[in-house]
């Protein structure tokens, strides 16, 4: 009887800047452990180069995908399924239901529930909301939140926390939440945020920091943070993708980060 082959496994990007080596690639380890790539990304509602879009995305080889600025009004569902269709992964939750915060992934997911939160409205700024989900990958349980702050100062530190009470209430032995903080390290959104779960790239920097603008980056506002028990074994923006796509696709670079989730 003919032996089952292994699965290939992702090859990394680059390990050009890479601490301490090139990306990890996704694997389900014996013990039930899972090693996942999770990419963070604002895709300023698909008004620019989609097919670079896919084309990095695709590069990046992510297990999950915390999207920003999804397409919220006419036939955003279809736009989500194409963008979706074109990575080579499936919508899992969110676009306009959550305020544009969308959740993609692999087949690889196995998927328990989703849920789309509002959160509350400031007249006269832009509504925003959280893409939730909980999903399984070998014998690992995961909560992942998408997000996208305000430009307000005051209503994101207040958005901050209630990411922050969203990732508790999942109730998972581990948590990942992926976000545009619209500020940077040492602000008060991003602090409370890395104060209470890890900054996957100051916890394991790898490739690039800045993703603001793509087409030359100076400030880090996109940003992983995982749970306490996640093993972060490198994050950054990836490096030996095409410049030319990074700077077409969209005005934000993304957060690609690869981390273990212990059985």
């Amino acid at each position: 009887m003919p032996q089952p082959q292994p699965q290939p496994q992702p090859q990394p990007l680059s390990d050009a800047h890479a601490v301490p080596g090139a990306l990890p690639g996704s694997t389900t380890e014996p013990d039930g452990s899972a090693v996942i790539r999770v990419l963070s990304y604002n895709i300023r509602s698909l008004r620019d180069d989609e097919e670079a879009l896919a084309r990095v995305i695709r590069a990046c080889a992510p297990d999950l995908v915390f999207v920003q600025e999804a397409p919220r009004f006419f036939r955003w569902r279809k736009h989500a399924a194409r963008l979706a269709a074109k990575s080579d992964l499936v919508v899992l939750g969110g676009g306009a239901t959550a305020a544009g915060p969308l959740l993609l992934c692999s087949l690889r997911a196995f998927v328990e529930r989703t849920e789309d939160v509002l959160l509350p409205l400031t007249p006269g700024l832009h509504r925003r909301g959280f893409a939730t989900a909980v999903v399984r990958f070998g014998a690992a349980r995961l909560g992942v939140v998408s997000a996208h702050l305000s430009l307000d100062p005051t209503e994101r530190a207040a958005q901050a926390g209630l990411l922050l009470e969203r990732v508790e209430a999942l109730d998972t032995p581990y948590a990942i939440a992926a976000a545009d903080v619209n500020e940077s390290p040492g602000g008060p959104a991003f602090t409370r945020l890395s104060d209470a779960l890890q900054d996957c790239w100051t916890a394991a920097p790898w490739g690039g920091a800045h993703t603001f603008p793509s087409a030359a980056p100076s400030r880090r506002i996109d940003a992983v943070f995982a749970s306490r028990g996640v093993e972060v074994l490198a994050c950054g923006v990836p490096t030996g993708l095409p410049a030319p796509d990074l700077r077409t696709a969209t005005d934000h670079l993304p957060v690609l980060a690869a981390v273990r989730l212990r059985a």
